[in-house]
């Protein structure tokens, strides 16, 4: 086993391993040599138990039941203290939160887990799974060979990031681009009948069985063919991909908000609810929120909309910070947990998250800048794979690193004459940074963006971002002061580029 070979230096401090596989005389023996107390295989581990039975000691409400350490897009990862009230609370509520809907989960259900471990949204669904004697399988590793997974495990729940999401939307696209201008049409015919009738409030399995029959089955199939509910959280999932799984997977399709501060959920969505697209519902069982204004950045609660900092109250927000209280008293206040999220509630309690306290920028001329909000907008362009928005309090305009998507990439290079090139020199022609730039103008113009929230300038990058050392978390949020760090240079020429261009213009 690795953790006990010669070059890991902490296995010493372990008391006990236990193997869920076999465990050998020999690892046992160097289990020993290292410094550890006892090891066991998973059998001989039951065995002990058994010949070794101790009066159980149910742990009390507030005994800690979990450390468990934030991603870290900025500073070092925090140890948010989680107590068995919490994670218990957090549960029972989504029990209480599941019986307003006819559709019951059992024991025949399957999730497929693909966050990381240390992604709160993922430990308490798996914790909600093992609650109600249901199952959970794990993908094998490779986020962009998870199709075969969910084929082969057939899940009925699945639970992500926008980015996985974003990616089933490409994927679908891609097919539908393969298809002949008919069949492609008739897609089409077929999405806005379903859709019309979703809006007249049909649930979405009522709404046109014809549709899914002839149409969206395929996509369903491509998920497992047995999925009834999709979960998004982790960051805001753009309207535009929200709509398209609503109408095209047919599931339930849902968005939630919360923090491992928070035990996972903080608000979430209704089935069924399109006037919900686009925000994460309202605020969950056992949960107040409120808003907080923040004057610097204009936010207002008690405005038309109310809009401010979310800070929310109940038995599922966290402990404290492990051995920072210098933190944790900064982000608990009054009983509140100031979240640093900046939220929008309607008339009817429903929550839209539009910005980040820490991911605000302020241009040269006096405007915010919701950078994390452009990139959900951008990411849609179909010749980009992933996209990092930079703004200088010092300049006027924002800049961009770009991923171009591959295959479109590769396409642009055919059609422009540049078929004999490869992706990273199609990456590095003037001509291709114009285009990009100029599909960027359009998402913008579609999305009724505002003048100073154009991208100006781009840099292409060949290498996905999470391939790069340090430049994202495992929960796929990016590490912008490490991603500025990196690109220094490169931004700097670029604004270079666009003062130099104003000069001779």
């Amino acid at each position: 086993m690795q953790l006990l070979s010669t070059e890991c230096k902490h296995a010493q401090r372990l008391k006990l391993i236990v193997c869920f596989t076999s465990l050998t005389r020999e690892e046992q023996d160097k289990a020993a040599s290292v410094g550890v107390g006892s090891s066991y295989s998973w059998t001989d581990f039951l065995r002990h138990g058994k010949d070794n039975p101790v009066e159980a000691l149910p742990p009390k409400p507030l005994d800690i039941c979990t450390i468990m350490y934030t991603s870290g897009t900025s500073g070092d990862p925090k140890g948010v203290v989680l107590t068995h009230e919490n994670l218990i609370t957090c549960i029972q509520g989504v029990d209480i939160f599941m019986e307003q809907f006819e559709d019951k989960m059992t024991v025949d259900d399957v999730y497929i887990s693909f966050l990381p471990l240390a992604h709160i949204l993922d430990r308490m669904i798996e914790e909600y799974f093992f609650h109600k004697g249901a199952s959970v399988g794990y993908y094998h590793g490779d986020i962009n060979e998870i199709r075969d997974d969910l084929v082969e495990l057939k899940p009925t729940f699945l639970a992500g990031v926008p980015r996985v999401f974003e990616r089933i939307h490409e994927g679908v696209l891609k097919a539908l681009e393969e298809l002949n201008p008919v069949r492609r049409k008739f897609f089409d015919i077929l999405y806005s009948r379903k859709l019309s009738w979703m809006k007249l409030g049909y649930k979405q399995k009522d709404a046109s069985r014809l549709a899914d029959l002839l149409a969206f089955r395929k996509v369903k199939a491509r998920l497992g063919g047995r999925l009834r509910l999709i979960v998004s959280g982790g960051a805001p999932l753009s309207s535009e991909v929200e709509e398209f799984l609503r109408v095209t997977t047919c599931a339930f399709v849902v968005q939630g908000y919360g923090l491992t501060e928070t035990c996972g959920l903080a608000t979430l969505g209704f089935p069924d609810e399109m006037s919900l697209i686009g925000t994460v519902g309202s605020a969950f069982v056992y949960n107040e929120l409120r808003l907080e204004e923040v004057p610097e950045m204009g936010y207002d609660p008690f405005g038309n909309p109310a809009r401010g900092e979310i800070c929310i109250r109940g038995k599922t927000a966290f402990a404290g910070y492990y051995k920072n209280p210098e933190l944790t008293q900064e982000c608990m206040r009054d009983g509140w947990f100031h979240t640093g999220d900046i939220g929008e509630i309607s008339g009817n309690g429903v929550v839209r998250i539009i910005d980040r306290k820490k991911n605000l920028v302020k241009l040269s001329q006096g405007e915010y800048v919701a950078v994390e909000h452009l990139e959900k907008v951008y990411t849609i362009t179909p010749i980009i794979e992933d996209i990092w928005v930079y703004g200088d309090s010092f300049k006027s305009k924002l800049v961009a690193v770009v991923v171009p998507n591959v295959e479109n990439t590769v396409k642009w290079g055919e059609k422009s004459g540049y078929g004999e090139e490869g992706y990273p020199k199609l990456c590095a022609l003037k001509q291709l940074q114009e285009y990009v730039l100029q599909e960027l103008r359009t998402t913008a113009d579609r999305n009724k963006l505002r003048g100073f929230e154009y991208i100006k300038g781009v840099i292409l990058e060949t290498q996905p971002f999470e391939v790069q050392a340090e430049l994202v978390t495992p929960t796929l949020k990016k590490k912008r002061d490490q991603l500025l760090k990196r690109y220094k240079v490169e931004i700097e020429g670029v604004y270079t580029n666009l003062a130099a261009a104003l000069k001779s213009y």
